[in-house]
């Protein structure tokens, strides 16, 4: 950058107007701590202590049909009549103004949302609301996810809105533009993804693509690639094999094919191919810029964070935002949930669709001398159905290190149908179901030999 920035001079308080909001928010998000012998972090006590709060008052699962049957009226009501309410107001206008498409996804997670909920007493087919399918999706995980986006509603806005991405930003972005091609901004996103949940990765990466920060193929890249599954979620699956004495060598190599998957995915298509445009047709002004010659680093970085602590300091704006962001979540991704997730659980549980796709995978596993390279082949495109499957088929695979290959995949394979690919289906990401599968297949082909690999070295 070769024009020259006025240096500007900070008191402490406008600094503390950017580092204590900051590090609130990387506190409650970002650092891991052991609570009953469980690795957790706050945004998810909280989030517990919220769902049993509530659950002792009325089902959660009531609230979640409610805002389904809004989600969906919304958008009939808007369809048909465009009313003034909903034209002069922003967040419901993005939350009625959908597809025919989007609006048939809608109708069928409505009705999928009550077949669950009342379908014992209606007499609906246990295919429909069983634990393994309809229940899974509506009892446990959007029970689970409808809090946890009310909580991170209102901690997002602590790592976006007070400069925390900004100074990052400064120190990163030589490092991820050449070899993520991405901007420094989102290694937070990474993190929050690893130590939190790749659920609240997505909804940060929606937020920052809406808001200018991202271009398409950016946002597209970070939510496929960097909205990992969390510390929390690996250590479920390490428990399902029954390997948690294994547990630092399983995650460091979850984590070391994730790096090459983020190296490669991003640079074939459906990725590549996706347009360096702006959501909202230019970039915002703060996203990426180089460091000015009459600034150190540092001075830039923190110049850069205060500003934007200033510009979105304001305590009623942040209310408004963390609203906005739980509704657009609960509106927009909840249907989309319970509709695909319930669909595609019940294709993987009653039909041998998934055992076909994994019938290829068979000959590959057999030549890199996997045992019981039958069962293992099975396990390899379920996944995309529901990350926590394969672990659990795993379970009954008599041998270790088909055991470890099968949930070490199951990690980095990342899209999952039943939560984070149905959270970016259910977003402002232009990435469709049929590139969403594509790219599970590339990081399926990638990741499979690095695991075999490291699995003959450890067994």
């Amino acid at each position: 950058m070769d024009e020259e920035v006025q240096k500007e001079t900070f008191t402490w308080k406008q600094k503390l107007n950017f580092i204590i909001p900051s590090l609130l928010g990387v506190l409650l998000l970002m650092i891991p701590f052991q609570i009953n012998g469980q690795s957790t972090v706050l945004v998810s006590v909280i989030a517990d202590w919220i769902r049993e709060t509530i659950n002792s008052i009325v089902p959660i699962y009531y609230l979640v049909i409610l805002v389904i049957t809004i989600s969906f009226l919304l958008g009939i009501i808007y369809k048909f009549f465009k009313p003034k309410f909903i034209e002069e107001n922003d967040l419901l206008l993005e939350a009625a103004d959908v597809s025919n498409f989007w609006l048939l996804v809608r109708f069928v997670g409505l009705i999928l949302a009550f077949a669950v909920a009342f379908g014992q007493e209606w007499g609906v087919p246990e295919l429909i609301w069983g634990p393994d399918t309809g229940g899974l999706i509506l009892f446990d995980l959007i029970n689970g996810l409808f809090i946890i986006f009310l909580v991170a509603g209102f901690v997002l806005p602590l790592l976006t809105e007070f400069g925390l991405l900004e100074f990052i930003g400064v120190f990163l972005t030589r490092f991820m533009r050449p070899v993520f091609k991405l901007p420094g901004r989102s290694a937070v996103n990474c993190v929050a993804s690893w130590v939190g949940d790749g659920t609240i990765g997505v909804a940060l990466t929606a937020k920052q693509y809406k808001e200018g920060y991202y271009t398409q193929r950016e946002a597209a890249v970070v939510a496929t690639t960097f909205s990992a599954v969390s510390i929390t979620f690996c250590l479920v699956v390490v428990q399902n094999i029954n390997m948690m004495d294994k547990f630092g060598i399983f995650y460091l190599t979850a984590a070391f094919v994730g790096v090459v998957c983020a190296l490669i995915v991003p640079r074939i298509p459906p990725l590549s191919r996706k347009d360096d445009t702006y959501y909202t047709g230019q970039q915002h002004e703060n996203a990426e810029q180089g460091i000015p010659n009459n600034f150190s680093k540092m001075e830039w970085a923190m110049q850069s964070a205060v500003k934007q602590a200033e510009h979105n300091g304001d305590f009623k704006q942040y209310l408004t935002s963390g609203a906005e962001t739980v509704a657009s979540l609960w509106l927009g991704v909840i249907p989309t949930i319970m509709a695909i997730g319930t669909i595609v659980l019940i294709v993987s549980y009653t039909t041998p669709v998934f055992t076909w796709l994994g019938l290829p995978f068979r000959p590959l596993l057999e030549l890199m001398q996997v045992p019981m390279a039958a069962e293992a082949s099975e396990t390899m495109v379920i996944g995309f159905a529901d990350m926590v499957v394969p672990s659990i088929m795993a379970a009954d695979i008599p041998n270790q290190m088909t055991q470890f290959i099968v949930a070490a995949m199951s990690i980095v394979q990342l899209i999952y149908m039943s939560e984070t690919g149905a959270v970016i289906l259910g977003s402002n990401l232009n990435v469709s179901f049929i590139e969403l599968f594509i790219i599970f297949i590339e990081r399926t082909l990638i990741s499979l030999p690095l695991i075999v690999l490291i699995a003959h070295l450890i067994f």
